[in-house]
């Protein structure tokens, strides 16, 4: 048996999120679209790192901006990926107010999707094992829908199991949730 001793949490952490599930599948009905908060932090943060006044972030605004929006230092590459696109748009100058919050925005609509899942995820994980057993799975159906049949679950415990040792990993658990919201999406 493999335990992910890095993704264990403490008890009273597990048991505040048994306590508060309310209903799993909600958790994933509503994409998000940018709030007026969230453009209006972008907006701010972009002319708080546009220290020239040019209208347009260079690479190490970029970086600042980054670290300021999201909390971490992107690595050079990210930068030169996120620059590269600006470059083949036509700007040489940098990322003006509009790219940098189309940019940005899909950033955080990534952040909030890897959340969702992971609420989902550790609302299953009711004994914080940092896995899943096929028990977690039964006992989260029969909170969300208790007339379901018990089948529904082990199928879908089968169908996230990828490699059928009796374990959910929170990557196999979140790349089925993700290809159920792109499959909705593309419908």
């Amino acid at each position: 048996m493999q335990l992910a001793s890095d993704n264990r949490r403490p008890a009273s952490f597990c048991k505040s999120f048994h306590g508060r599930m309310s209903s799993l599948t909600e958790l994933h009905q509503h994409p998000r679209n940018t709030s007026d908060a969230d453009m209006n932090r972008m907006k701010v943060i972009f002319a708080l790192c546009d220290l020239d006044h040019d209208g347009y972030l260079s690479r190490d605004d970029l970086k600042v901006a980054m670290v300021m929006l999201f909390g971490y230092k992107p690595s050079k590459s990210e930068i030169d990926l996120l620059m590269g696109q600006e470059q083949l748009s036509q700007s040489p100058l940098g990322l003006s107010l509009d790219r940098f919050v189309s940019l940005m925005a899909g950033r955080l609509s990534e952040e909030d999707s890897y959340l969702k899942s992971r609420q989902i995820f550790n609302a299953f994980d009711t004994h914080c094992r940092g896995f899943l057993k096929l028990e977690d799975f039964r006992a989260a159906f029969n909170r969300v829908a208790p007339g379901l049949p018990e089948r529904s679950a082990v199928e879908a415990f089968q169908h996230t199991d990828q490699d059928s040792d009796g374990h959910v990993s929170f990557k196999d658990f979140a790349a089925v949730l993700s290809f159920g919201r792109a499959s909705r999406s593309s419908t």
